[in-house]
């Protein structure tokens, strides 16, 4: 909804990255929330909106934990931004990043906000390992039990094969879908000509190319317009 009487321009004022690393490497410890924290704090350092309140920031990744459903906003509150800025989060395989950048660039085109911060991150190294669905609906029936026989006789139904880990994955409806979505996942994310910088917990010696683990962002806003 357009609010006012004309779209406005809108800028990309900056934007920062964390350093690439390889899965299971320089990040094997980290999770999305530390990746995408720290790349928000380089960034509200670096243009000094420390205390701001923008009007959004968003963002989002591919492989997250079911407890990361407001991931983004968390990160937010560690970002030193004003804590009454709100967060959302977004997930797209090989598009996270870019639809929130035109999320946010949206908003401020249409005037519903002046500023605000779009980005992406993903990792390898801390994916969402759970366990089949029979063990979740053997563990659910015992659950609903309302007496101690009704709880405890659906364990009598475990078996070896429901404590195999099920690793994520990303898979497309078609044999070329699915290729392009290993080989190109979130790939927007990784590719950034701001310029690097350190994470506290990171080392410059990580500082070498791969595409397993990342986290960037940038910093947009409204421009007046032209005479």
């Amino acid at each position: 909804m357009l609010v006012g009487t004309q779209v406005r321009r809108v800028a990309v004022v900056g934007g920062t990255r964390i350093p690439f690393a390889r899965g299971h490497g320089a990040y094997a410890k980290v999770g999305n929330q530390d990746m995408f924290t720290a790349v928000l704090q380089a960034l509200v350092a670096r243009h000094r909106i420390a205390g701001e309140r923008l009007g959004d920031v968003t963002g989002g990744a591919v492989l997250k934990h079911s407890r990361d459903f407001n991931l983004v906003r968390e990160c937010v509150l560690s970002s030193g931004l004003d804590a009454a800025t709100p967060g959302l989060d977004m997930q797209r395989a090989c598009g996270t990043g870019l639809d929130a950048a035109i999320s946010i660039a949206m908003k401020i085109a249409l005037g519903q906000m002046d500023a605000g911060i779009a980005g992406g991150f993903d990792t390898v190294s801390d994916p969402p390992i759970v366990y089949p669905r029979s063990y979740q609906q053997l563990l659910l029936r015992a659950y609903r039990g309302k007496t101690l026989a009704q709880r405890i006789t659906p364990f009598f139904g475990l078996r070896p094969r429901m404590f195999k880990p099920v690793m994520p994955g990303v898979a497309g409806s078609s044999p070329d879908d699915s290729t392009h979505s290993r080989t190109r996942l979130k790939s927007f994310e990784c590719l950034s000509t701001a310029p690097p910088v350190t994470s506290p917990r990171r080392s410059p010696a990580m500082r070498y190319l791969a595409t397993s683990a990342c986290s960037t962002a940038v910093y947009m806003s409204w421009l007046p317009t032209r005479a």
